[in-house]
């Protein structure tokens, strides 16, 4: 994960799990009965369903890197803007900005919204 921004290293080690293409550490990061909503798709709720759905999501991409451009919170939120890369199946790389929001309950993510269009990324 490539950062130009400060965010708290966290942060950093969330994207990484991404990056990483590991679901369980990615779903260590959230609260047992946390939510996540990737893109369009449906919400899921619950740390094993989410672990679950990102692993099918991994499943689906040979590999993916985040460069982190910007990082704001509060007392119990934070979001953040950057650029994604994925390396598709067939090999091509593709860049997309991305807008990620967290609603936290102590040092666990409560409610994982990414705000991205990944309709390029499945296109022929």
């Amino acid at each position: 994960m490539q950062s130009r921004v400060q965010a708290p290293a966290w942060v950093h080690d969330v994207l990484a799990a991404v990056d990483a293409k590991d679901a369980s550490r990615f779903a260590g990061f959230i609260a047992p009965d946390g939510v996540f909503r990737f893109a369009n798709a449906e919400p899921v709720r619950g740390r094993a369903a989410i672990e679950s759905v990102v692993a099918g999501f991994f499943g689906s991409i040979r590999g993916c890197r985040h460069e982190l451009l910007g990082y704001w919170q509060d007392a119990d939120s934070c979001a953040m803007r950057g650029n994604v890369t994925y390396q598709r199946l067939d090999g091509r790389e593709l860049t997309l900005p991305f807008a990620n929001v967290f609603t936290m309950r102590g040092p666990l993510i409560a409610e994982y919204l990414i705000y991205v269009d990944v309709t390029p990324l499945y296109a022929a």
